[in-house]
Formats: C-alpha cells, structure tokens, sequence
C-alpha cells in the first residue's frame, strides 16, 4: 500500500470585506425600515418587530470581525442584501471553478508540482454552484488534468472527507497525486436579514494536494498518520434549497430554505463529539493528545474551539496551539480548517505533530493526524 504525504496547500481570497461596523450599519438600517413599513401590523400584534444588533453581540457570539465576499454591495444594499453574482454562460467558466484553480496552482507550486503530475480532483464543498456536470470535471479540465474527478459534500466536513477519499485512491494506486478543492460562496446560501446568523459566514476557496510519499519533493510535507470520519443525522444545522423547491410552490422564497441552524443546541452537542472524535484518533495513531503540537479546528466560532480544545487538553489552549483564522474570513465552512493549516504551518519543526479537524451538518466530523517531515 501506497504511503501519501500532503505536500502544498494553496488559498483563494476573495478581493472584497465586510467588517462587522459595516454590516451591523445596513443590517439595522434593514430592520428599522422593515419595521416603518410594518408598523400597523407590528401594532397589531399580527407580526413581530425586528430587533437590531450590535457589533458587540456578534463578537462575543462568534468571535468574528470581518469576511470576505464574492461580492459586497449587494449584501449590504438594504432593499437587496443578497450577493451580485452575474449568471455566466456555460461557455464561461464558473466562479467556483476560477476560485479553485487559482488555489490549486497555489497548491501546485508550493508542492512543487504541475498538472501533469496529478491524476484526479474532487471538489468538497458545502454548496455546489450546480447539480451538474460535476464542478470537479469542469475544475480538472481548466487546470488540464487528464484523469478524473468527482464532488462530494458533507457541509463543512467536506475538507477532511476529500482527504480521506484521496488519500484512499493513492493508497490503492489509482492515482499518483490528488488535488482537493474546496470552493466555498457561502454569502450565496445565507439569510442576510437573520440576526441570528447573518454575520456567520465568508467565501474562500482553499486546495490541498496529497500524493505518493515516494514521488513528493516538497519541503512543505506532511505524512498522514491517521484518520478518522464519523456523522451522525441531527437537523439542527440545515439547507434545503434545492431543485425540488419547484415542485411544491407553496416553499417558494421562504427563507428557511436557506441556511439555518439552532445554534444552542450545535453547540452543546457538537463540542463533545468533536474534542472526543479527535482524542480516539490520536489515540489510534498510538499517539497521546499532550503531543499534539497544532490543533487546526474548525473555523465556525471561536467559542466552540476554546470549549474543544479544553476538553481534549484539560485546559486553555494558546493561540499557537490552535491558531484562529475566522476573526478575518469568518466561517468558511468546508475551507475553514485547511485556511488554518495553510496559513499555521510553516513555523512547525520537523517531527512536530498536528491535528486537522472539521465538524458541522449532519452531524459530521473529520479528523486528521498530521506530522511534518521537514523544517
């Protein structure tokens, strides 16, 4: 059996931020002319009023301070509040396909690699651009790489469930090298006018490319030590846009068939589940989790980190330990954990171990053990 290294890891940053003072400022502007228009009825008591929010609550809720977007005027346009992102032609190639080929050649060059050397893509993201074809076979086919691909999607997870799957056809021989791209435009999928969750998320797209450990020669290595994928159903986190909407006109432009979760409840449960799924993988790995040099979590909220990484070292952990990115690109759901790899890795010496986890819908968590091979 094959043995597989990650090898280079590459980001795509979206141009365009929205600071938390910005879109606190049109999110209340949004209800105070939601409510002035609703007055007689608010009065009534037929519906109820909107309350505004602050740039305090999002902080100590989440931890973020800024995202970055796709686009910015159209969310923050009070009569819009959702993304301008123009419709292409099949001719043109996607947005997700242009962010994920910019952070594959990333990948690419710091694993020292060209498209040659790569044999399949698959595309882990929490939301396609489209049912079909596949956005992985429109991405392999930009990047001109002849062999395969496939998309697969398991909410914010999908990162993790990408490398188990590549890590499996190297393992087997299927390929050499595989590319995983995970392109998230989550501002598409968002409830703007959702106090509770309308400052949750940012688009970014990051790459990681895995390949034989024979055939890597990139000083930027990580071996693979260990794996572990665990779900377990739970509607506590849920989308259900989809293209049976049609079928029934009654759900058309309801808001729940965006995105939407009971925060509360993901956290109490979430927590527990990850900081135990990343314990019985070290573990496994015949390792103890006080080895584990880096913690490369799951960016969603802050305090959920906190709260896992205490439960897996019996205290706080420092920032080195488990380094935040979603104070500046909130959460990017399937990217968020690889944007913390990406950018938290380089200062780690030879020998040093680490941990790659996501968690979220479904409930679904991958777990990745991870040692460096050089300085």
């Amino acid at each position: 059996m094959n043995q597989v290294v990650i090898s280079g890891t590459g980001l795509y940053t979206p141009a365009e931020s929205i600071s938390n003072q910005e879109l606190i400022a049109s999110f209340n502007a949004y209800v105070e002319q939601f409510n002035q228009n609703n007055a007689d009825a608010i009065a009534s008591g037929a519906i109820a009023a909107l309350e505004p929010s602050s740039e305090a609550f999002i902080e100590k809720a989440s931890g973020i301070k800024s995202r970055y977007v796709i686009n910015k005027s159209g969310v923050l346009d009070i009569n819009r509040m959702v993304p301008h992102i123009a419709e292409r032609s099949d001719d043109e190639p996607s947005i997700m396909c242009e962010m994920a080929v910019a952070a594959a050649k990333q990948a690419l060059e710091r694993a020292g690699k060209t498209t040659a050397d790569v044999d399949a893509v698959i595309c882990a993201a929490s939301n396609m651009q489209r049912a079909y074809p596949a956005m992985a076979v429109e991405i392999q086919n930009a990047l001109g790489i002849d062999g395969y691909g496939y998309d697969i999607n398991v909410a914010c997870s999908s990162a993790t469930f990408g490398i188990q799957a590549a890590m499996s056809a190297i393992q087997s021989g299927q390929a050499r090298a595989v590319l995983v791209v995970n392109p998230e435009i989550t501002s598409g999928h968002l409830n703007w006018r959702d106090r509770d969750s309308h400052f949750i998320f940012g688009d970014a797209c990051t790459a990681i490319l895995l390949e034989r450990a024979d055939l890597a020669t990139s000083r930027h290595q990580f071996a693979i030590l260990g794996m572990k994928l665990k779900t377990q159903f739970s509607n506590n986190i849920r989308n259900n846009f989809g293209f049976l909407n049609r079928a029934d006109e009654s759900g058309v432009g309801k808001s729940d068939k965006l995105f939407r979760q009971q925060g509360r409840k993901v956290f109490k449960e979430v927590c527990p589940m990850a900081a135990e799924t990343i314990t019985a993988t070290v573990q496994t790995a015949s390792l103890d989790v006080n080895q584990v040099q880096r913690f490369w979590l799951h960016q969603a909220n802050l305090n959920m980190n906190l709260l896992i990484a205490r439960l897996i070292l019996g205290r706080d952990a420092t920032a080195e330990e488990s380094p935040t990115i979603l104070d500046t690109y909130a959460n990017t759901s399937s990217a968020g954990s690889i944007i913390a790899f990406h950018k938290h890795q380089d200062d780690l010496k030879k020998g040093a171990l680490g941990v790659i986890c996501s968690f979220g819908a479904g409930y679904s968590i991958g777990c990745v053990v991870v040692q460096k091979l050089s300085d």
